[in-house]
């Protein structure tokens, strides 16, 4: 080895560990926060006097257990399905988006829609909203297209689907797309590839193609049927299978997940499986070969309710081919929100809005063990991000 590279070498091992980014270290995934939102006696939404600030957590999972490495504040909502943070491949740096916001004057609880974009550097010591930026009122799932290039953002309230170009790890709003209702509730979206995506709209019950030509995003005229209220979707890797939960109407009554044949033209429902109630939390693993389904179980409900259950629950289904087989379940917390997998899929994540706390699961392809769950100080975790 040449001498020179030989001290290079030397010199970065004797550099303590706090000094080096933290995406140079660590398989992460990152929490978004909500510490504005908690619900009252009668699980309505409300926000707390003083309400506290919206953070980030950033949580090294290349290792078991899993370790909180850094926090740092960043506006964040619970409202709509929990994917409403990106990160980049490389884990450098993110987005993350507000769908409210604590509001004195407002009659809902004290907390109104919000419009606030967050970009993030995750190289810096701590890590840092580096863009403050809108998009439209509600916003909320986030996602970059895999070419970077460009990012849409789901507006809940407005029922529109904000796109920005992206460059050198910065954004720029280049126009909206309208869903022609503004009850549609579009809530989260994905990209298949560079010239495609899908979009959940709760409020209408249906799936969006969008069609992208540079900064031109369209929508198919031919809508994909899933079920009743369409939230959280996911993609696996292969890009070959999205999978939707159908919220249903919340009331206790057995809800769905249904999945999408990426394959075929045009794309279409091949299946949808019964689910517990509430399936909010929904990811892929990473080889694609499961699919976590949380659910709220009736944990949202006042205890005087029917079907109030004090715990969320986690399945785990196998995917074979266009089918899912239920493997694995076990409780969680309540008020589940996100769920996600390390890397090498063998660590699973829930979070609990209500406990303020990220549960620990070690996974086998047969079982869940319970872990250490990892306590969210002074906020509710609400969102997940990874970069596989």
């Amino acid at each position: 080895m040449p001498r020179l590279t030989t001290l290079l070498v030397a010199a970065v091992a004797t550099l303590p560990i706090a000094a080096l980014p933290i995406a140079a270290r660590a398989d992460v995934v990152l929490s978004s926060n909500d510490a504005h939102t908690v619900m009252d006696a009668g699980k309505n939404m409300i926000a707390p006097n003083p309400a506290g600030a919206d953070t980030v957590t950033v949580i090294d999972v290349k290792s078991y257990p899993p370790k909180i490495k850094a926090t740092f504040e960043a506006p964040g909502s619970v409202v709509g399905p929990p994917g409403a943070i990106w990160i980049s491949k490389d884990e450098s740096w993110g987005i993350v988006t507000s769908a409210t916001k604590a509001d004195p004057a407002s009659k809902a609880g004290g907390i109104s829609p919000d419009d606030r974009v967050s970009v993030f550097d995750l190289t810096s010591n701590p890590p840092k909203v580096v863009q403050a930026l809108t998009s439209g009122l509600g916003a909320t799932q986030v996602r970059v297209s895999p070419n970077g290039e460009l990012a849409l953002i789901a507006n809940r309230t407005e029922g529109t689907v904000s796109v920005f170009t992206v460059k050198d790890k910065r954004l720029t709003n280049v126009g909206k797309v309208d869903t022609g209702n503004p009850k549609s509730l579009p809530s989260a979206v994905v990209f298949v590839d560079d010239k495609t995506a899908l979009l959940t709209r709760g409020g209408d019950n249906m799936v969006n193609v969008l069609h992208i030509d540079g900064t031109t995003v369209t929508i198919d005229p031919r809508q994909i049927t899933t079920g009743i209220s369409p939230y959280t979707m996911d993609i696996n890797a292969a890009h070959t299978l999205a999978a939707v939960s159908n919220m249903g109407k919340g009331d206790g009554d057995q809800d769905s997940v249904s999945l999408i044949d990426l394959k075929s033209k045009p794309f279409h429902t091949v299946g949808t499986f019964g689910v517990p109630s509430g399936p909010e939390p929904l990811k892929f693993s990473p080889d694609g070969r499961y699919l976590a389904v949380g659910a709220q179980n009736g944990s949202t409900k006042p205890a005087t309710h029917p079907f109030h259950h004090d715990n969320g629950l986690l399945g785990l289904y196998a995917v074979e081919g266009q089918t899912l087989r239920k493997v694995a379940q076990t409780t969680v917390g309540p008020w589940a929100e996100a769920t996600a997998f390390s890397r090498d899929g063998k660590t699973v994540l829930v979070q609990s809005m209500q406990d303020r706390t990220i549960e620990v699961f070690r996974w086998n392809g047969k079982t869940l063990a319970r872990g250490k769950s990892l306590p969210v100080q002074g906020a509710g975790p609400e969102s997940f991000a990874t970069a596989w």
